[in-house]
C-alpha cells in the first residue's frame, strides 16, 4: 500500500526526484515555481512513498481558465518502477484528485517511452513500460491528446562512449561542418547570466527568421537565469571575432542534459557554429557525468510533412537514438463538458493567437 504525501520542501522534492529513472527537469521544483511566478500555474507536489522510499512522484501545475480549473503535469508523473500496483495506485490518486478539485481536465505526459529506433525499422525496439501505461489509461477513459504541450518524442545520445567514438559516430557531414566551424575561427564560451540580453536577441532573431513566436524577454530571463543561478542550466555562445553567432541552452537534471534551446544570428551562416555549439554542448554534458544527451524534440510523423523535419535533418546527423513517447493524456471528471471544451479550444487558441 502506497502512501501519498505532499511536499513542501525544496531540497527534500529535487533530492527524491533525482533518485527516480527519468526523472525529468521539468518535474523539478525550480520548474514548479517558475510557472507559477510566470503564468500562474500553482503547483501541487506529490510523493507516493513505500516505507520512506519514493516510488513515484509528480508536480502538477493548476489554475483558472476563466470558470474553468485545469491541471497539468509536464513530463509526469514519474515512476521508479513499471508494476501494475505502482501505477494503478498513482492513476487513481490523479483521478481522485480532478474530481475533488473540479478540474475540467488533468493532463499528463510522462517522460516515457512507448518504443526506440525509426517506426518500421529494422532496429525498432517496443518499450514494455511505456506500452502497459498506454493500456491502462485507455482502459480507465484518459483520452490521448491533440493538445501536446511538450514534444512527444526526441533523440537521445549515449554519453558512454569516449570523445573520439561519439565524433566518429555522427555523420560525415556533420563532423565535416563541426571541422569547417573550427577552421573558421568560431570560438565558443560559457555564457553567464549578464549575457542574457545577448541570449535573448538571437532567439529574437531565429524567432523572425522561423516564423515562431516568442514571449517577452522577462520570462525567459526568469527561465534562463533562475535555472542558470540554481545550477540546472548551462548556456553557451558561439563567436566570430567577438561577435555573437549562436546560442545553446541545455538545462541538466538527473541522469540527462537537455538541448532546450538555440538560436543563431543571420550573419556569418557559413561558419557553421551550430554544429560546433553541439558537439561542444555534448563534450560538456558527457564531462559532468551525464549519463544522456537529450536534443528536445523530433517528429511526430517521420516524413516531410512533420513541421519538425528540416529541424530532425539537423539532429540525425548527431546520431542519436529515437525515442517515441508515449504522449500527452487527459482524465476529464466530466466527459461532457470535457467534448464541449475540445470542439470550442482550437478556436478560441486561433483567436488568441490572432489577438
Amino acid at each position: 500500500m502506497l502512501r501519498r504525501q505532499e511536499v513542501q520542501d525544496r531540497v527534500d522534492w529535487n533530492a527524491r526526484l533525482r533518485e527516480l529513472p527519468g526523472a525529468h527537469v521539468l518535474q523539478t521544483w525550480e520548474w514548479g515555481e517558475f510557472k507559477r511566478e510566470t503564468t500562474g500555474w500553482q503547483p501541487l507536489r506529490l510523493a507516493f512513498l513505500q516505507g520512506s522510499e519514493a516510488v513515484a512522484m509528480v508536480s502538477i501545475g493548476q489554475r483558472r481558465t476563466g470558470p474553468l480549473r485545469v491541471m497539468y503535469a509536464p513530463r509526469g508523473p514519474t515512476l521508479a518502477r513499471g508494476d501494475a500496483a505502482t501505477r494503478a495506485a498513482v492513476l487513481d490518486a490523479l483521478q481522485d484528485l480532478a474530481r475533488r478539485h473540479g478540474a475540467l481536465w488533468l493532463k499528463i505526459d510522462p517522460d516515457l517511452p512507448c518504443a526506440s529506433g525509426l517506426p518500421g525499422s529494422e532496429d525498432e525496439r517496443p518499450h514494455p513500460p511505456g506500452l502497459a501505461l498506454v493500456e491502462e489509461l485507455e482502459v480507465r477513459g484518459w483520452r490521448s491528446s491533440d493538445d501536446q504541450v511538450q514534444f512527444r518524442n526526441s533523440i537521445q545520445i549515449d554519453l558512454s562512449a569516449s570523445e573520439d567514438d561519439l565524433l566518429a559516430s555522427f555523420s560525415p557531414n556533420t563532423r565535416r561542418k563541426i571541422r569547417l566551424a573550427e577552421r573558421r575561427d568560431v570560438q565558443v564560451r560559457v555564457a553567464r547570466v549578464d549575457d542574457l540580453d545577448t541570449l535573448y536577441a538571437l532567439y529574437r532573431v531565429t524567432g523572425a527568421r522561423d516564423g515562431f513566436l516568442i514571449r517577452p524577454a522577462a520570462y525567459y530571463r526568469r527561465a534562463w537565469g533562475d535555472f542558470l543561478q540554481a545550477g540546472l542550466a548551462h548556456a553557451l555562445i558561439a563567436e566570430y571575432r567577438g561577435v555573437p553567432l549562436a546560442q545553446v541552452i541545455l538545462f541538466h537534471f538527473g541522469e540527462r542534459c537537455f538541448y532546450f534551446y538555440g538560436a543563431s544570428a543571420d550573419e556569418e551562416r557559413r561558419r557553421m557554429p551550430n554544429h560546433l555549439l553541439q558537439w561542444e554542448a555534448i563534450r560538456w554534458a558527457r564531462a559532468q557525468g551525464y549519463r544522456l544527451y537529450d536534443l528536445w524534440g523530433a517528429p511526430d510523423v517521420f516524413d516531410e510533412s512533420d513541421p519538425l523535419w528540416g529541424v530532425y535533418g539537423f539532429k540525425r546527423g548527431f546520431r542519436g537514438r529515437v525515442t517515441r513517447g508515449v504522449g500527452a493524456w487527459d482524465y476529464a471528471p466530466s466527459p461532457l463538458t470535457y467534448r464541449l471544451w475540445a470542439a470550442a479550444w482550437p478556436q478560441w487558441r486561433q483567436l488568441r493567437r490572432l489577438r
